[in-house]
């Protein structure tokens, strides 16, 4: 049997005061703390004008790498309200997941983001473009075929709009 490391660095998915995600992540950078936002451009209209923006893709939460011991650190910055917790327990990730959520941000597709509790349905693969061989299941929402990647440690489902024509069934 192996012996697990707890010095080893683990994704956790923090919650921030509202608003606060961008100050947050800074602080938590200047701290030395590696922490991943993932923003989007959005299009903001003003009574005057229109401006592309980067928002936060998932309101009021970000992710840090850190040894278990650290929490404190990050509990200490400004703008985290809290680490999210799951059965009783402070929430990790896997570093699979963070990667998957990083390709999705980069990725030329559009997205949207539900706190629907989606059911699962058929696997598919992605079998061309950016994200080929990408793993997910086809949802029905909007009576439109999706791809969905859960993260099922946040309550979200990430939808991705992806032709029929780009997947395969296995």
């Amino acid at each position: 049997m192996a012996l697990i490391n707890k010095d080893t660095c683990k994704w956790y998915p923090v919650y921030t005061s509202p608003r606060a995600e961008k100050k947050a992540y800074q602080a938590l950078s200047d701290k030395g703390i590696e922490a991943y936002l993932p923003l989007h451009k959005q299009l903001k209209q003003w009574s005057d004008r229109k401006k592309w923006t980067e928002e936060p893709f998932l309101k009021s939460y970000l992710f840090v790498r850190i040894k278990e011991q650290e929490q404190i650190e990050v509990l200490m910055t400004k703008g985290i309200a809290r680490f999210l917790y799951f059965s009783g327990k402070i929430a990790s990730m896997p570093d699979r997941q963070i990667d998957e959520l990083k390709l999705l941000m980069a990725s030329p597709y559009e997205l949207e983001i539900t706190a629907e509790d989606l059911k699962p349905g058929e696997k598919i693969m992605i079998k061309a473009g950016p994200l080929k061989g990408f793993i997910g299941e086809i949802i029905s929402y909007r009576s439109q075929k999706q791809l969905a990647l859960r993260l099922d440690s946040l309550g979200y489902s990430i939808i991705v709009y992806v032709a029929a024509t780009l997947i395969d069934r296995f």
